[in-house]
């Protein structure tokens, strides 16, 4: 099957973690504040092995692609998927350049023959798999030998400081029940041995698990509040816990980010890098 037709063919089959009314927040304000500056960084370590056919796996609305798209040669097919039909409807209208297709797939179950691309890469999607090691395996059954796995996942809240402020003000907040979506799955997955023993028993090989950490700045501490309590799933448990107080629970969280990081915040974070190698 080639890509385009394999574009045509595909169909996801799982249930999305983001839901409709949450993906425009997202890409207006989360993926400024936290998703570009590592996208930019990922497209780097994607070029260096000159890939002429790449497949990105749960690409939200494209912060990656776009990064790949400017740093890859203009020959470079991509074919970026996500699970989220919501996020691929804002996200493609974004990108609509040549050799770049999107499309709905699940990591898990990929709808492509096997060694099609010279690369699979994800970012910060890999902590949402609900079966991580089937997800790897795909990657390494569509990837022709020699090719390259490379992933993104977020370290601790505790070394990602707009995401702890969050969660902190959140369980002082609600602290009979706090929402736990942030600690319980993208803060989640951070154990670097961890991750490359699973990508290991996957079949790849010269794994590598590298600490990139960077500085996001936002415009103001309202936005970095919204991006993380209406942009992410965690706004579906805070209306769980407090119906019709979003716009409330938003401004007391901007307060607390403001106190803590400024008007216009400024915070660190920390992110794994994963590379492996189909043998």
């Amino acid at each position: 099957m080639d890509i385009e037709g394999a574009t045509r063919a595909a169909s996801g089959s799982s249930i999305a973690p983001f839901e409709e009314g949450v993906a425009e927040l997202y890409e207006t304000l989360l993926v400024r504040i936290l998703f570009e500056p590592y996208a930019s960084e990922m497209a780097i370590v994607a070029d260096r092995s000159k890939p002429g056919s790449v497949l990105e796996v749960a690409a939200g609305t494209g912060a990656l692609t776009r990064a790949l798209r400017a740093t890859l040669d203009p020959a470079t097919e991509i074919v970026a998927t996500d699970l989220s039909q919501a996020m691929i409807d804002v996200g493609a209208p974004s990108l609509t350049m040549s050799r770049t297709h999107w499309m709905h797939a699940d990591a898990q179950n990929l709808p492509f023959a096997p060694s099609m691309f010279d690369l699979v890469v994800c970012q910060f999607g890999v902590m949402f798999f609900p079966d991580k090691l089937k997800a790897y395996g795909e990657a390494k059954r569509v990837l022709r030998s020699g090719g390259r796995f490379l992933f993104s996942t977020w370290g601790s809240l505790s070394a990602n400081d707009f995401a702890r402020c969050v969660d902190e003000c959140l369980a002082s907040l609600f602290p009979s029940d706090p929402p736990d979506f942030l600690r319980r799955l993208p803060y989640s997955y951070v154990d670097p041995r961890l991750i490359k023993a699973h990508v290991a028993s996957a079949g790849f090989e010269a794994v590598s698990c590298d600490r990139v950490k960077l500085t996001s700045v936002a415009a103001t501490a309202h936005d970095v509040a919204a991006a993380f309590c209406q942009g992410t799933p965690l706004r579906r448990e805070i209306e769980w816990r407090a119906p019709e107080h979003i716009s409330e629970i938003v401004d007391e969280v901007a307060e607390r980010v403001g106190s803590r990081h400024g008007a216009r915040p400024c915070g660190g974070m920390s992110a794994l890098i994963v590379a492996g190698r189909a043998p």
